[in-house]
């Protein structure tokens, strides 16, 4: 599979980690890396990294690539997808966070690209699809979303559960780290509460996940609510979702949650009671926390879990991209 990143961000960056250090990725040939920052920018941020440390290998950048333990990742600095040599590229990740249309993302098929992977949310992608929930729907689709890092956390649960006992109703909260598009210190955003400083609040806001829950599965659509509280932690994301049954549940709900978990191909457990940073870089998309499962009476069960919102979802970028390019 030939690949292009397009934007050399967080999932950029942690996208081609992952790539160059797993075993499994020899399949990939990354055709470029595309970004507007300065090439040396660009060596330094793959080479120190605040979230997962050092890359553990040499890097060092030349005239017009990066030399990563002597492989050479070509780097381009285009501000348009249409204007990238996509020809003979079979997926273009786009990880720059500003393509939110399919017109947008059709320039990168134009380009020669056969097809285009969104690292986001885009309402008029051909589909939107998370592993684990709807990837069946992908057909010939070659303008994806890959929705969110949330919705990979939530969706596969909610799949999972809905199967084996059907959901009512619920409300899920995601905890979540930090990201760039809050200000370090009081500034404006969109949202007056999105435009307090980042680091020293916990910060009450919206997510995504609500809304593309009833995309990815429209047969709960309506009855999963979710809000998001942004908290100050730079990794690392939890789910904390309160459901309610039709049937009764079963009187081990940990075993049952963990023998779902084990018939999924991207969800986790951990039996252990841990914190945040020890799920960091962990692949799955969610891995859910057996010690804080809670039966609240015959039919409600509180389900926590913890996911690596830049480490899991690059994870999935990458497995998403393998099913397009095998078509």
């Amino acid at each position: 599979m030939r690949i292009a990143i397009n934007g050399f961000g967080r999932i950029g960056r942690t996208v081609l980690r992952q790539v160059l250090s797993l075993r499994d990725a020899s399949d990939i040939e990354v055709a470029f890396v595309n970004d507007i920052a300065p090439l040396d920018t660009c060596a330094y941020l793959f080479r120190y990294d605040s979230v997962f440390g050092p890359y553990p290998g040499e890097v060092t950048a030349s005239d017009d690539a990066l030399e990563i333990d002597g492989q050479r990742v070509t780097v381009l600095s285009e501000r348009d997808l249409g204007r990238l040599p996509l020809e003979g590229v079979d997926v273009v990740m786009d990880c720059t966070g500003t393509i939110h249309t399919r017109a947008q993302a059709q320039r990168g098929l134009d380009a020669g690209a056969a097809n285009v992977l969104i690292s986001g949310p885009c309402d008029d992608a051909e589909e939107t699809l998370v592993l684990g929930a709807n990837e069946e729907r992908l057909g010939q689709a070659r303008i994806v979303s890959n929705a969110s890092c949330t919705t990979n956390a939530l969706a596969p649960l909610l799949k999972a559960l809905d199967r084996a006992n059907p959901i009512a109703h619920g409300h899920m909260t995601t905890i979540h780290c930090y990201t760039g598009s809050q200000p370090t210190v009081d500034a404006p955003r969109g949202d007056p509460a999105r435009s307090r400083a980042a680091a020293v609040s916990m910060v009450p806001t919206t997510s995504s996940a609500t809304r593309l829950v009833g995309t990815i599965l429209p047969e709960l659509a309506g009855r999963i609510s979710g809000a998001a509280v942004r908290v100050p932690v730079i990794s690392v994301s939890a789910i904390d979702a309160v459901l309610t049954f039709e049937r009764d549940l079963p009187d081990d709900p940990r075993a049952w949650l963990a023998g779902l978990a084990e018939a999924s191909p991207v969800l986790g457990v951990t039996r252990d009671p841990t914190v945040s940073t020890d799920q960091r870089a962990r692949p799955e998309s969610l891995v859910i926390a057996l010690p804080e499962t809670l039966r609240t009476g015959d039919r409600q069960l509180r389900v926590f879990g913890w996911y690596d919102n830049e480490w899991g979802f690059s994870a999935r970028m990458i497995d998403m991209a393998r099913r397009m390019a095998a078509r």
